[in-house]
């Protein structure tokens, strides 16, 4: 049986089909991985800000977020879904003895063509499919859409509190929330009208017995923010892909990571925190600090009496 005939590609060339391929293997792991996080409710991430609760004896209460936010499904990383996702690429092929990666042949590299050619319609449907769920789990909002941040922008600031909503690109926000009021009721920051809830940044819970729970799982990178620890890794992942591709590093997606202060001023009774230096005294009563980091691995938490 004569040999089969193989295609050879130059070094350069073989090179560069190889880059291509991890770079499309690097977009697909990062591009799942922010599926489910959006999927999972993992909406927003928190970047530079400066963050204050106030909580009173006579029932009073104040919430302030100052600084960036994050929405993972306006970022470039979701952009690139759409960017040569569904550009066709050889698969690896193998030598069937020594089982070593090895060149394909141009009858392989036609058969896997027709057969990607074969499943377009099946890729587009889907493709489809999953844009119109998205829309509907991000209240109408089409993350296509070159206009869908501003969209967000002017529907936020229809929101008591949301006294400013600047966007920067990227899907970040800059942002100032104010809100004051009677503490009749939990509350959790942030929400957004039509949108399912999404992780929270900040949540205060009433408890009986005139006490109050408050966490701030939003404000952790490791365990009670998924978002930061997955994030970190999948906009690595997506910085190789683009260099693989030959862009720079800034048409790379760029995934804030958290960076301020979150502090609780109450005239209550502290009954439990985990501050590293635990209550100190001001003029409005007692006060709790955290300073927000990466390394943080502990969502801050506090529980006050008003006895």
């Amino acid at each position: 049986m004569p040999p089969q005939s193989r295609f050879t590609l130059s070094p350069h060339d073989s090179a560069h089909r190889e880059g291509k391929m991890y770079a499309t293997k690097i977009r697909a792991a990062a591009l799942a991985g922010a599926s489910a996080l959006m999927l999972s409710g993992c909406l927003f991430t928190p970047g530079a800000f400066t963050s204050e609760l106030q909580l009173m004896k006579d029932g009073t209460f104040a919430y302030s977020y100052d600084g960036e936010i994050q929405m993972l499904a306006l970022s470039k990383l979701a952009e690139m879904g759409a960017d040569g996702s569904d550009a066709f690429e050889p698969s690896t092929c193998w030598d069937e003895e020594s089982f070593d990666e090895r060149e394909c042949t141009a009858a392989e590299i036609a058969g896997q063509k027709a057969e990607w050619e074969a499943g377009a319609a099946e890729r587009a449907a889907k493709r489809a499919k999953d844009a119109e769920e998205m829309k509907a789990f991000l209240g109408g909002i089409d993350p296509s859409n070159p206009e869908a941040a501003w969209e967000l922008a002017a529907n936020l600031q229809r929101q008591r509190g949301w006294d400013k909503v600047d966007y920067l690109g990227d899907g970040l926000f800059d942002v100032d929330f104010r809100i004051a009021g009677q503490l009749s009721h939990d509350f959790v920051f942030p929400t957004v009208e039509k949108l399912p809830m999404g992780n929270a940044f900040v949540s205060v819970v009433l408890r009986d017995g005139a006490q109050v729970r408050i966490d701030a799982p939003g404000f952790a990178a490791q365990g009670g923010n998924p978002m930061q620890v997955m994030g970190g890794g999948m906009a690595g992942l997506m910085q190789l892909a683009a260099k693989e591709n030959g862009k720079a590093d800034g048409d790379a997606p760029r995934m804030v990571t958290p960076d301020g202060t979150f502090t609780i001023v109450t005239d209550g009774r502290i009954l439990a925190n985990n501050t590293d230096e635990g209550p100190q005294a001001s003029a409005r009563g007692q006060v709790l600090a955290w300073t927000i980091s990466q390394r943080n691995e502990q969502a801050p938490t506090a529980l006050i009496a008003f006895d």
